[in-house]
């Protein structure tokens, strides 16, 4: 993440990665404040056995970036409100150059950042993947129940 005022965002993809009993490393870096320290993050990912790099940032929001200027591993940008409604950060992760894509998520779209990190792990792991298949299929059985639960609302003019 940019700075640590990120972390209550950022803070969803870690508990969602920690659920799904996935390593992760959680900095703070800074693409203008800490250049050096960024570069050596991004060009020895890799070789550290990362496989996918969720990059959080609000305002200017290069981190995303300048990573993956520096790495082969996939990164995903979360855009977090801070300025601009967001549309700063947001468009300085989705408007990158040929060749240096950075996936991005909804504004201050943490867990969806996690979601997409797993997804993309699960593909070489198989019991990573049917722990996601098994999550997703929670997320349908959670809407069903809250459905069944709305059916018993009464009101003088509902008519389901």
């Amino acid at each position: 993440m940019g700075s640590t005022s990120d972390l209550p965002v950022m803070k969803k993809a870690a508990d969602l990665l920690n659920e799904f009993q996935v390593p992760f490393e959680m900095q703070a870096l800074s693409a203008h404040r800490t250049p050096k320290e960024v570069e050596e993050f991004a060009s020895t990912a890799e070789a550290r056995g990362i496989k996918v790099i969720i990059a959080g940032a609000g305002m200017a929001a290069h981190l995303a970036g300048v990573i993956a200027a520096s790495t082969p591993v996939p990164v995903i940008g979360v855009p977090l409100v801070s300025s601009l409604e967001g549309l700063d950060a947001m468009l300085a992760m989705i408007q990158m150059p040929p060749g240096i894509p950075v996936a991005t998520v909804a504004l201050n779209g943490a867990m969806n950042a996690a979601i997409l990190a797993i997804q993309i792990l699960a593909v070489g792991d198989a019991e990573l993947a049917a722990r996601f298949k098994t999550y997703k299929a929670n997320l349908a059985q959670k809407i069903v129940k809250a459905n069944n639960e709305l059916k018993e609302l009464k009101y003088d003019y509902k008519t389901n």
